[in-house]
């Protein structure tokens, strides 16, 4: 197998499997919080408890993926393309 065949079988197989990812699971956690929703903070004591919502997913936890996102785009612009 020549290193330029394997390198394309490796490509499309990340892709496929990535598209695969966003189209079961369109939503991954914030980057920001991790899933959370929240900024964690310490009280004086050094206990652990809840921060200000996090402005990135509005609270939520959740953002869209990247691969989801462009999908959405390209079907938004088939669809207006096509009316």
């Amino acid at each position: 197998m020549t290193p330029a065949l394997l390198a394309s079988t490796l490509l499309m197989f990340l892709t496929l499997s990535y598209a695969s990812l966003c189209a079961a699971s369109p939503f991954g956690n914030c980057r920001r919080c991790r899933g959370w929703g929240f900024a964690m903070k310490t009280d004086r004591k050094g206990r652990a408890k809840r921060g200000k919502d996090c402005r990135r997913c509005k609270a939520t936890g959740k953002r869209i993926r990247i691969g989801r996102h462009l999908y959405n785009v390209a079907a938004r612009l088939h669809r207006d393309g096509t009316r």
